[in-house]
């Protein structure tokens, strides 16, 4: 079973792929409307408000999870570590 390289989503079906695509390494909440994997910022974003959808956290310590999550995660490694 594959993993979202930009959220860490497990990908088991088809319509977890970006655009129902298996040979893409992201999901299709990490995807633009065009099948294009969405930027740091975006996915930052998504994330924090994910967060604080499910967690109820405030919106700087929702947005800190989210980027202590993603430094952890395949597509944003090189964006922690600057």
């Amino acid at each position: 079973m594959k993993q979202c390289i930009a959220c860490g989503m497990p990908m088991k079906n088809l319509g977890d792929f970006a655009m129902g695509d298996s040979k893409k390494d992201y999901c299709r909440y990490c995807c633009r409307p065009d099948g294009s994997m969405q930027s740091y910022e975006e996915k930052l974003l998504s994330l924090t408000n994910f967060i604080i959808k499910t967690q109820g956290l405030e919106e700087n310590v929702a947005a800190t999870a989210a980027k202590s999550m993603m430094a952890k995660l395949p597509a944003w490694k090189a964006e922690a570590s600057i």
